[in-house]
């Protein structure tokens, strides 16, 4: 069915076939103003239109096989509603005569009465509680992520202050050494100049030894030639 014979099924409900035309017109023209504009019609029991936006992606040529990148876009699109689902499904039986109603139906006329409602309550308590268990695990996981992160940071801490600990350790360390050595030098050059005085010492002691048994001789000498001398005068 097109437009023209969408017009023409429902010009007789509407007093004839212009009067259609512009019902058709004016429901489209509002349909896509507002899905245009971002917003979501909804139509309970029939269905909903709606803007989706696809990221940027890459696809492939169906003739050439090459790949193609695709742009950034927006598309429309419609979801059946559960009343239209049912009646395309034969899940509920289509009216012979009159309009089709697209109003939504009360609970479990549309899905076959109570053990099917039971069934879909079932199913949506077994949701609500993997919704709660994997929310339970992901607030345990950001738990853990965040004490392990709060380790790290503590260690990286500790590691930093023992680093800076250790520096002034080790500075206080190759001061001690240099003031040890600068006093071992001192003591060092005074111990050497010891030596040489005491060396020295030694040198000018046994000069002065023999100078003084030299004029010890002399002396004696002279007394034994003043003696010679006196008894010869005799």
């Amino acid at each position: 069915m097109n437009k023209a014979q969408l017009v023409e099924a429902i010009a007789d409900k509407l007093g004839g076939r212009q009067q259609a035309a512009d019902a058709v017109d004016a429901v489209l023209d509002a349909i896509v103003r507002a899905v245009v504009a971002g917003d979501r019609v909804s139509v309970t029991g029939f269905g909903s239109f709606e803007k989706v936006d696809r990221p940027a992606r890459y696809a492939r040529n169906p003739q050439t096989g090459e790949r193609v990148r695709v742009k950034k876009t927006s598309v429309p699109r419609f979801r059946a509603g559960q009343g239209f689902k049912d009646l395309v499904s034969g899940s509920k039986k289509l009216p012979k005569g009159g309009e089709v109603s697209v109003k939504k139906a009360p609970k479990g006329s549309l899905s076959g009465g109570k053990a099917t409602t039971k069934a879909a309550a079932k199913k949506a308590t077994a949701k609500k509680t993997t919704a709660k268990k994997a929310t339970a695990a992901a607030t345990a996981k950001k738990a853990a992520a965040k004490k392990t992160t709060t380790a790290k940071k503590t260690t990286a801490a500790a590691k930093k202050t023992t680093a800076k600990k250790a520096a002034p350790a080790k500075k206080t360390t190759a001061a001690a050494k240099k003031t040890v050595a600068k006093k071992a030098a001192p003591a060092k050059k005074a111990t050497a100049a010891a030596t040489a005085k005491k060396a020295a010492a030694k040198k000018t002691a046994p000069a002065k030894k023999a100078t003084a048994t030299k004029a010890t001789t002399r002396k004696t000498t002279a007394r034994k030639t003043t003696a010679k001398k006196t008894a010869a005068k005799k």
